[in-house]
């Protein structure tokens, strides 16, 4: 199965380009023939502040200053939760336009459910996301722990660990970069690197003056696997996934762009330059396909069984990036790069959403697309409606064909699900 799945998986990373980035539009039949009967999110939280604060490494990478949040480091932001408010409502509209719900609906547990990870920033988007879709129902969002912990069911960590597993995953995440490795990962990566140093002045921080460190080089990153933990890195990718990461946010967040880089002026290409370094690492840690069913394993077994319970009518379950990116991976989705955004896996606050429909044949069928803001409607704080909705990418199965207007039968999709929860009992069996 792995051999299958990785040789897919890897001509997937070859063909990139060559997927469609185009917006199925349904067509006017469409409603004669389905019926909305439930629907299934995945999202990742909404704008949130830098994992870490000035004082630590994110600080001795730049002579600049950083943006002043007013959240604490990882804590959703105040635009964040505005955003998921804007977010939820769309949704709330969507849905009552499919006869899902009504307007001011206050469903009961059974109906509706709301599961987020323990930390601030996801239990806050669910928050808002809530009071945007149910403004009257005072949703209570579920969570296993007190703030901010990490649920093991979001938490991407891997469950089981072998010297064979690692040398299977560490061969497919050598794949991501060609003959070279991991140094081909980032020799791929030079142009970002380089623009990340000149944005951050990188040559006049304390960290080139304390340890010499004046560019990111290519070839000394490492990968870590541990038993109960996170994929981890070190090496200068690390260091510039905090860097990117904390550019994009600051973009997001601030207003003026040109303060947002720095001083400098960037075009949008140069933005998605440096988004894709924050991509790539999170390519890196959690979508090869042995580490992907599993860190996703319990995401996968949680979300077959909510497309699965009959009295369900929304699921909205709020973890992270890299849940959406392994669950995505595990199920074999074809490679795609989200149009209007300068994250092209997994934009700040994207969803991740199944939506059951019953046919007029008898046949349940889901459709499996990625909705989000895009970058002008994060940066402007713009109002979601029908008439100018998120975006929405169709996402599509490899392996599996939809039929004429883009669904797939409900039947396939919970066999590709069991095909990846049994593939986490097969890790075992890698030699």
């Amino acid at each position: 199965m792995f051999e299958r799945v990785k040789q897919k998986w890897f001509l997937g990373l070859v063909l990139l380009g060559a997927v469609a980035n185009v917006y199925a539009a349904k067509p006017a039949d469409f409603h004669d023939r389905y019926q909305l009967k439930e629907v299934v999110v995945l999202s990742r939280h909404n704008i949130r502040s830098p994992l870490s604060g000035n004082g630590s490494a994110l600080g001795k990478m730049t002579p600049h200053t950083w943006f002043a949040w007013m959240s604490g480091p990882s804590e959703l932001s105040l635009r964040g939760g505005e955003l998921e408010t804007l977010m939820g409502q769309y949704f709330r509209k969507w849905l009552v336009s499919e006869h899902l719900m009504q307007e001011n609906e206050i469903p009961s547990s059974k109906e509706m459910r709301f599961y987020a990870n323990s930390m601030q920033r996801t239990l806050a988007t669910a928050q808002y996301f809530s009071g945007g879709m149910l403004p009257v129902a005072n949703v209570r969002i579920e969570h296993r722990y007190k703030p901010s912990k990490m649920d093991p069911v979001f938490t991407p960590q891997l469950t089981y660990v072998s010297e064979p597993f690692k040398q299977a995953a560490l061969a497919q995440i050598n794949q991501m970069g060609g003959d070279k490795g991991l140094t081909g990962i980032g020799e791929n990566l030079q142009d970002s690197y380089q623009l990340l140093e000149n944005v951050l002045d990188l040559k006049d921080s304390s960290l080139a003056r304390q340890e010499g460190m004046t560019h990111f080089r290519a070839d000394d990153t490492q990968i870590v696997l541990n038993l109960n933990a996170e994929p981890g890195m070190k090496g200068s990718l690390k260091l510039a996934n905090q860097a990117s990461d904390a550019f994009i946010l600051q973009y997001y967040e601030e207003p003026d762009a040109k303060k947002a880089a720095f001083g400098e002026t960037l075009s949008q290409a140069d933005w998605e330059k440096i988004a894709r370094v924050k991509d790539v690492y999170g390519d890196v840690l959690f979508t090869a396909p042995v580490v992907a069913v599993n860190v996703a394993h319990p995401l996968l077994k949680l979300i077959q069984k909510e497309l699965s319970l009959k009295k369900r009518k929304f699921t909205f379950l709020c973890g992270h990036d890299s849940n959406i990116g392994s669950v995505l991976a595990a199920l074999d989705v074809a490679p795609y790069e989200a149009p209007q955004s300068i994250e092209k896996k997994t934009p700040i606050g994207s969803k991740l959403v199944f939506s059951k429909w019953m046919g007029k044949d008898g046949v349940e069928y889901v459709s499996i697309d990625l909705v989000y803001q895009s970058v002008d409607q994060l940066r402007n704080r713009t109002m979601l409606s029908l008439e100018n909705p998120p975006m929405v990418l169709p996402l599509q199965l490899q392996g599996l064909t939809a039929n004429q207007d883009g669904l797939y039968r409900l039947a396939d999709v919970q066999q590709r699900f069991t095909q990846a929860i049994n593939a986490y009992r097969d890790l075992k069996k890698i030699k």
